[in-house]
This record gives C-alpha cells, sequence and structure tokens, in this order.
C-alpha cells in the first residue's frame, strides 16, 4: 500500500497558498484492507474512506468510464492493479495532477508543475469534455488564482466551448451550480467565474439574465469593466461577505428582468442571499431617496429593512449599494447616525394621557422625521 497527496493540496504548497483541505490517494489496497486498518467509507458509491483520526478523505485510485450522461455518468473501477497514473489522467487540469508521496518527492507525468510556472489551466486529457461539471471548477479555480494571471489555454478553452454547447451542460442542476458558485464569490477575483463561463458559452446557457448584463466577451482586456464586474470588484475591494458579493453579481440583471426570481433562474441560492438581492431591488428607489437626506424616505428605508428591530440588516444593505452605487456611499455615516437618533425616539417617551395606538404611532413617526430633518439641515450647513 502506498499513499499520496494529491490535487488541490499539493498545488496550493507549490504556490505558496495556504493549503484547504488534503486529499490522498492509495495505490496497491483494497477495500478490504482500508475497512481493516480503521477507515470508514465516506460515500456508498465511490472508493472512499475517511482516516480513523484525522477524518481526511483517502481514495482508492481509480479508473473512470463515460457510461452516461452528466457528471454522474460515469463507472469505477478500482483495485489494486490500478497505477498512480491511471488515477491522476482522469483528474481535470495538469495542475491538479501533481501528486506527493510519504518523502516529499513529487510524481508529476502531465508536467503540471510547468503549467504552474507558466500560470496556465490545462487540461490533463480529452476525456476532460467527459464530465461537465468540470467547466464550473475550472472557471472557480479562475476566480481564487486569478490575481496570479492564471488563464486558460486555447485548447482548454476549445473544450470548454465543445461542452457548453453539448446537452451535457443540462445536466448541472441549480443546487452543483450553487455550490460552486457560493465558494468563487469567496474567492481574491469572483468575477472571473462569471467571465470564464460567459467566454466559453456556458452562461448563456446556466444564467442567461446575467448572461445579457454582463460585458462583451471578445471585448479588449482593457475596456472598462461593465457595472456587474465593476460592483463585484467594489464588493471585494470592501472585503465584503459572499452574500454582498452575490447582490453586486445580480443586482444588474434583476434590474433588467424587473425580478430578483427571474435573474437568478434556476439556481438554487440560500434563502438569505435571494432575500438580500430582493431587498436591494425593492428598495433601490427608496435608497436613492434616502441618500438624498429625504427625511421620509429615511424612515422609508427603516421600516423596508427592519432596522428598528436589528441594525444588521441595514448595515448589510448598505453595504451591498456601497458596491452597486458608489458615487451615494458618503450618506452611509449620516444614515447610521439617522437610525441612532430615530432608535432614541421611543413611544415611552410620547405617551400622554389619552393618547395610544393610531394616534401614538402617528406622533412617533413626526417626531423621529422632525429628528432626521434635524440632522439632515446640520449636515447641509455642516
Amino acid at each position: 500500500m502506498r499513499i499520496y497527496l494529491v490535487g488541490g493540496a499539493v498545488r496550493d504548497r507549490l504556490l505558496g497558498l495556504p493549503v484547504r483541505d488534503r486529499d490522498w490517494v492509495v495505490v496497491g489496497a483494497t477495500e478490504a484492507e482500508m475497512l481493516q486498518q480503521g477507515f470508514r467509507r465516506a460515500d456508498s458509491d465511490f472508493p472512499v474512506f475517511l482516516h480513523p483520526q484525522s477524518g481526511e478523505e483517502y481514495a482508492l485510485a481509480r479508473r473512470e468510464t463515460k457510461t452516461g450522461p452528466g457528471y454522474k455518468g460515469f463507472s469505477i473501477e478500482a483495485g489494486p492493479e490500478i497505477t498512480l497514473e491511471q488515477d491522476l489522467i482522469r483528474r481535470d487540469l495538469t495542475i491538479n495532477a501533481i501528486a506527493e508521496d510519504e518523502a516529499g518527492n513529487l510524481i508529476d507525468p502531465f508536467a503540471g508543475q510547468q503549467d504552474l510556472d507558466a500560470g496556465v489551466l490545462r487540461h490533463v486529457s480529452p476525456a476532460f469534455v467527459e464530465d461537465p461539471l468540470r467547466l464550473l471548477r475550472v472557471a472557480r479555480l479562475a476566480a481564487r488564482l486569478g490575481r496570479w494571471g492564471f488563464r486558460l489555454s486555447h485548447t482548454t478553452h476549445g473544450l470548454m466551448q465543445r461542452m457548453a454547447a453539448s446537452e451535457e451542460l443540462t445536466t448541472l442542476h441549480g443546487e452543483r451550480l450553487w455550490q460552486e458558485m457560493k465558494q468563487a464569490l469567496a474567492e481574491d477575483q469572483p468575477w472571473c467565474f462569471f467571465q470564464v463561463l460567459q467566454r466559453c458559452g456556458a452562461l448563456a446557457k446556466l444564467l442567461p439574465a446575467l448572461d445579457r448584463v454582463m460585458e462583451n466577451p471578445n471585448k479588449h482586456a482593457d475596456a472598462k469593466d461593465c457595472p456587474t464586474v465593476a460592483a463585484l470588484k467594489r464588493a471585494v475591494q470592501q472585503d465584503e461577505d459572499t452574500k454582498v458579493r452575490f447582490v453586486a453579481a445580480f443586482f444588474a440583471a434583476a434590474e433588467q428582468a424587473g425580478d430578483s426570481g427571474k435573474a437568478v433562474g434556476d439556481l438554487r441560492a440560500e434563502k438569505e442571499y435571494l432575500e438580500l438581492l430582493h431587498l436591494l431591488l425593492r428598495l433601490a428607489p427608496v435608497y436613492r431617496d434616502a441618500a438624498a437626506q429625504n427625511p421620509q424616505r429615511v424612515l422609508d428605508l427603516f421600516d423596508g429593512t427592519r432596522a428598528l428591530h436589528s441594525a444588521s440588516r441595514l448595515t448589510q444593505f448598505l453595504a451591498a449599494a456601497d458596491a452597486l452605487w458608489p458615487a451615494l456611499n458618503q450618506t452611509r455615516g449620516f444614515l447610521l447616525q439617522a437610525l441612532e437618533s430615530v432608535t432614541a425616539v421611543t413611544p415611552n417617551a410620547l405617551q400622554h394621557p389619552g393618547v395610544r395606538g393610531a394616534e401614538l404611532g402617528r406622533m412617533l413617526r413626526q417626531e423621529r422625521l422632525k429628528v432626521v430633518a434635524a440632522l439632515a439641515e446640520k449636515a447641509g450647513t455642516g
């Protein structure tokens, strides 16, 4: 039995990046031998096991044969006769097909180190086209490595165009698309995920509303960013979380479609992501007026974001707004100060004998309007 570290862990270590997860390949062993050594099965369909102490994944070396459509349409052959090179050749990119033995020696049959040095994302074999999920994974890797200038090889891009035009793309369901996209949104250059998919023709099929608002994929690299890419870059520069980045990516599509649901299509994004996008779309006109220090619209913005119950939703709204409309972000301080002042005006402070219900609510709003108006006037004269 021989054990090798493989894939992203080797790639990232060679690039000097933090290693997130470690995956191992075991050559020369059977499933029974793995179980005898205390490993636990991680998957009923694949020969993957969990280490009894570390919990890391150890997979038996395997061959895969395409037998049906989609990323699950493969038959698996695993056993002690499968070599390391046979296992590595089924991988997507050369930079992911480097192994390291227990002594630290590298096994690199497909020149992955050379492509690492050159900053090239290149497929290992023509079998790359058999798994449509690789479109998403390559796009996600472009988002992770884009800051170092990594680019697709011409031939790999050609294969991705072929995959995007095939019926295989229809097997990529919304759940899987979201899993890969969510990880890409957390990377250094998440816009690369969408650009790679657009340039090969996949984005038009997977997310047509987003494709329509993205820039021409064939335009010169130095041309001005489209609003979607520009907003994403600002969200990253602000170090905002994936929910804000998601809104930055999809707002223009939602605005053009007039509906956040139409913008995301079949994408199975989590509820809180979709809610924030819908909130920005619904309150965009209110925010623009509030940013102009209109007291009535300031209170409408607080009501719409339920800011008086919890300031966190307003804060997240303003983070997304800053990414989308940078010319208005100087009003953030005013709005947060207004929220603090409005919150201090409580029903208890206004209660008088015989005043209750709707009348109390009317008085409360009038007092809060006065507070915001006073702040706006002070800001205007300051």
